[in-house]
């Protein structure tokens, strides 16, 4: 799939067809550096989470492989 930027939010993936839960599940995964949250840091909670795509395709088919 292309992607226009290199480092996208959730919501911009959604939007492009990617399933939330599949995505939520991606982000908590452990040692995978795929995704983080833009400003952890601060009081805000709920900062966006953004996923490097180039990481996020591989992690995608990693989990498809395992699926089959």
């Amino acid at each position: 799939m292309k992607y226009p930027k290199s480092v996208m939010r959730k919501n911009e993936l959604v939007k492009m067809g990617h399933s939330e839960a599949q995505l939520m599940r991606i982000y908590r995964e452990k040692g995978l550096p795929v995704a983080w949250k833009l400003n952890p840091g601060t009081k805000n909670r709920n900062s966006p989470i953004v996923f490097n795509v180039e990481e996020l395709e591989k992690a995608i088919a990693r989990e498809n492989a395992m699926r089959r």
